[in-house]
């Protein structure tokens, strides 16, 4: 049976189980879209520091269960080292009396208690990456005043986490995979095949607009080490010929200052309708992180700009090389200024290729109709 309209489920008693809701971020988008399929669903998540407002959003009118971690004095400073409460936390959660259970995971969601006739449907948008496979990366940045300590009770909590979520895994009847960068993953650490969803963007947000396009690039990002903003910036310093223009903030910004060249304007924190503004006018966009989708890079190409990307992840499925037909951008293969540089000089060179139709069209295709008709019939799959 295939889905047409999503009247079928609405008489589903559906649990939702999300990680936790800190802000509101790309998991959360998803967590939204899952609640706009399903309008009569429950929401379970471990913490909710969301304003009324960010929560409105989020999970609308929906009833909210929250774990009893979330009431912790000063929780919020950090929830994030209470990883071993949370596997027990999670399983505190009482879903066996819905019809279907899908969770919304990177990390513990998947983790919950189902009963047998129950299904449980897993979207992941990663299995833990500080567990599994950049655990060594993630332990090696601590350091400070105690740092040998710091290491090693992560080893060891890292160690009963992972205990904990290999013992989760078949407790889980279908996985989703938000790409077939995390389906691979799934595969590598838990054995266990998984669906491809690309998670929702809002591409009506975005348009080519009316603005001729100028000479300059463009890229927005936290600041954050694993967006390599630095490199980014560092790279175009290198080639005073070309402009850069990037919007963000966060820790890494004192670096991304020191390595800006009188080619390159800091805009800060920027508002939406200034970052889509300069989407729409800029050369290119330009993203070195390797992310598990990235939604950015789509929002680009909704406004008609091709991107600048690494040739691996989640970007490798989002963007269409020069070596393909009906180009969207080009990759670049190594996370170095050099790699970078051959990229955007391949831009430079091949500018006639990209047409800002074709970007548009390859960005709607991971729209949020297209999300939730998935979704929708993947979960009627598990009813048959």
């Amino acid at each position: 049976m295939k889905i047409e309209t999503f009247s079928e489920l609405d008489t589903l008693d559906i649990g939702i189980v999300h990680d936790w809701l800190p802000t509101v971020g790309g998991g959360e988008g998803v967590l939204k879209e899952m609640v706009r399929l399903f309008p009569q669903a429950h929401v379970y998540t471990l913490f909710d520091f969301l304003t009324p407002e960010e929560r409105a959003q989020v999970v609308g009118s929906a009833p909210l269960s929250v774990s009893r971690l979330n009431r912790l004095p000063g929780v919020r400073r950090y929830y994030r080292y209470l990883l071993l409460q949370c596997t027990r936390a999670i399983e505190e959660f009482d879903v066996t009396g819905h019809d279907v259970v899908l969770s919304s995971s990177a990390a513990l969601a998947k983790g919950v208690i189902t009963s047998p006739d129950q299904k449980h449907v897993a979207y992941v948008h990663s299995p833990a990456r500080y567990a599994w496979d950049l655990t060594h990366e993630y332990i090696g940045e601590l350091g400070g005043l105690g740092g040998a300590l710091k290491r090693r009770a992560a080893r060891e909590m890292m160690h009963r986490f992972r205990k904990w979520d290999m013992r989760t895994v078949n407790q889980v009847d279908t996985y989703v995979a938000n790409s077939r960068f995390i389906a691979r993953r799934i595969w590598k650490t838990w054995r266990r095949e998984a669906q491809v969803i690309y998670p929702p963007v809002d591409t009506s947000a975005f348009d080519i607009g009316t603005k001729p396009r100028e000479e300059f690039y463009f890229t927005a990002s936290r600041m954050v080490p694993y967006k390599r903003i630095p490199m980014i910036v560092e790279a175009f310093s290198q080639r005073p010929d070309l402009r850069l223009v990037v919007s963000g903030d966060g820790p890494e910004m004192d670096r991304v200052r020191a390595a800006a060249g009188p080619n390159v304007t800091l805009l800060g924190h920027a508002p939406f309708d200034v970052m889509r503004d300069h989407m729409q006018r800029a050369r290119g966009f330009v993203f070195a992180a390797r992310e598990d989708f990235g939604i950015v890079p789509v929002e680009a190409q909704a406004c008609g700009t091709p991107v600048i990307a690494l040739g691996h992840g989640g970007t490798a499925e989002t963007v269409r090389d020069l070596s393909q037909d009906d180009p969207t951008g080009v990759w670049f293969r190594d996370q170095t200024i050099p790699s970078l540089l051959e990229a955007v000089d391949r831009m430079e060179e091949n500018l006639d290729a990209f047409n800002p139709e074709t970007c548009r069209r390859n960005a709607l295709g991971f729209g949020v109709d297209r999300f939730r008709r998935e979704l929708a019939e993947c979960v009627a799959a598990q009813l048959r």
